[in-house]
């Protein structure tokens, strides 16, 4: 019989696919904004810089990540200008609709 205060405990397999579905998760949310930016774009929607900001944030975020684990600089200060370059296209959108 199990106790109340049962809590099953997180195994290395259970972090693997927590890391898998959030990894996907956001290649799913890259791609979609990717979509979304090039209908703006024919469109003629504004809405485009937001979108594409998207993608460069969900990249940016990738790299620090791979940052984080290998510790090799390329990853910091690529993933670091992608973030600033989706930021600068937020705020442009944000400014200017």
């Amino acid at each position: 019989m199990k106790s109340s205060n049962y809590k099953p405990i997180k195994d290395e397999r259970d972090e693997q696919i927590e890391t898998a579905s959030k990894s996907l998760a956001l290649e799913f949310v890259t791609t979609a904004a990717q979509i979304v930016t090039i209908m703006c774009l024919i469109k003629r929607n504004p809405a485009w810089k937001g979108c594409f900001s998207i993608v460069f944030f969900g990249i940016a975020a990738s790299l620090l990540y791979k940052y984080a684990a290998y510790r090799e600089k390329p990853y910091l200060w690529v993933g670091m200008v992608l973030g600033l370059l989706g930021l600068a296209l937020l705020i442009w959108f944000g400014i200017t609709g």
